[in-house]
């Protein structure tokens, strides 16, 4: 009989009855088979994709325990208007944890050379003690890399990555990005720096303005001053830039950044044009931020507002440029992509309504590690 390694994961549940239940549940992960190995995470990031499924949209201040100390569960109330939307998840305790690092413990014949050895993974379901995965979901990270340095190193690296490289490929030379003060947005601030980029950052406060100035921003826009439309038109004419990615999602965001573009791009029309300039403008939405509807006021013609996914993104990518991503953020972890966390905590720490509540949040420099092994 194959041995066992026992473990805890987290499991989020959508009732019929539009309540929400995240619970610690006991796992047994067998023996690895080939190409397969058995990482023990010690270490995983809460992203605002992985709040995704944990919370959905759940109503903040009704987070609340059931259970007892050992046995407690995660309670709080969805809003009744988002049952339709997840109909296919009610009644369904789905992992969560979409990437995360730690240690081969156990690995398949024909990978015994990862035992032993620090990776970082990817694949769903890493906010668990072990994670039974192919060896090819795996990255070896660097010999002098912690599990809480390789925790973050997919998702958000990968993403700044392939912002820039969206970028190329369809024919822009300058980004415009909003919510620029998260782990993300720095990321992406280096890769600009790097590589000549120009980049406008969006931000809602002078602190996160000067974070970003502190790394080597030129173009820094505050949301939350009464000059921000003068701002952003000037930074956007100061480079140029006609695409953008919107963490933000809900709102008018996307139609300000649309609306200083053609501003700009309108600039060059010799006669008036009732269709407004040729000018292409696309604002890609990627995060939700703000969870309400999308608003648009429209400013002529050419512009486009689209979706913007990492799985998408890998699928069309050429893989020579994927080859090459992945070099890049393993010689550059600990410097162009790494991440700072403003916690650490347990998996039964992220059943304490306190503590939900503020990773629910999703403010910047409070980012969450969940450590499996505390």
């Amino acid at each position: 009989m194959a041995d066992t390694l026992d473990g805890y994961e987290l499991r989020s549940l959508i009732t019929a009855e539009g309540q929400l239940r995240i619970s610690r549940e006991p796992i047994a992960v067998d023996d690895p088979g080939p190409g397969e190995v058995i990482v023990r995470v010690e270490a995983a990031p809460i992203n605002p994709s992985d709040l995704g499924l944990l919370v959905d949209r759940a109503i903040a201040g009704t987070f609340r325990t059931e259970g007892t100390a050992d046995n407690s569960v995660l309670v709080a109330d969805l809003p009744a208007d988002r049952l339709p939307a997840v109909a296919l998840r009610v009644g369904k305790a789905l992992a969560v944890g979409n990437e995360g690092a730690g240690t081969v413990v156990k690995a398949g014949p024909d990978v015994q050379h990862l035992l032993g050895r620090k990776v970082a993974a990817v694949g769903g379901g890493m906010y668990a003690t072990y994670r039974k995965l192919p060896a090819a979901a795996t990255t070896l990270l660097p010999e002098d890399a912690s599990a809480a340095d390789g925790a973050s190193a997919v998702v958000n690296p990968r993403t700044a990555l392939g912002f820039v490289e969206t970028m190329r490929m369809e024919g822009h030379s300058a980004i415009v990005h909003t919510a620029a003060a998260s782990n993300l947005g720095q990321m992406l601030l280096r890769i600009c720096l790097a590589d000549g980029v120009p980049l406008v950052n969006i931000v809602r406060s002078e602190a996160q303005a000067a974070l970003l100035r502190g790394i080597g921003a030129t173009h820094v826009v505050d949301s939350s001053t009464p000059d921000f439309r003068d701002r952003l038109i000037d930074a956007i004419a100061a480079t140029g830039a006609t695409i953008a990615f919107d963490a933000i999602g809900g709102g008018t965001m996307a139609s300000q950044i649309l609306d200083a573009m053609e501003v700009v791009a309108a600039r060059s029309l010799e006669s008036f044009n009732r269709y407004g300039s040729n000018v292409m403008k696309q604002v890609y939405i990627y995060g939700t931020l703000d969870p309400g509807p999308t608003i648009i006021e429209r400013t002529g013609y050419a512009w486009k507002v689209d979706g913007w996914l990492l799985t998408h993104f890998l699928q069309k990518a050429n893989p020579e440029t994927l080859q090459s991503h992945a070099r890049r953020v393993q010689d550059e972890l600990k410097t162009t992509f790494a991440s700072r966390f403003g916690a650490t905590i347990s998996l039964s720490d992220v059943l304490n309504p306190q503590i939900a509540r503020a990773y629910e949040r999703k403010g910047t420099g409070a980012k969450y590690l969940i450590d499996p092994s505390l």
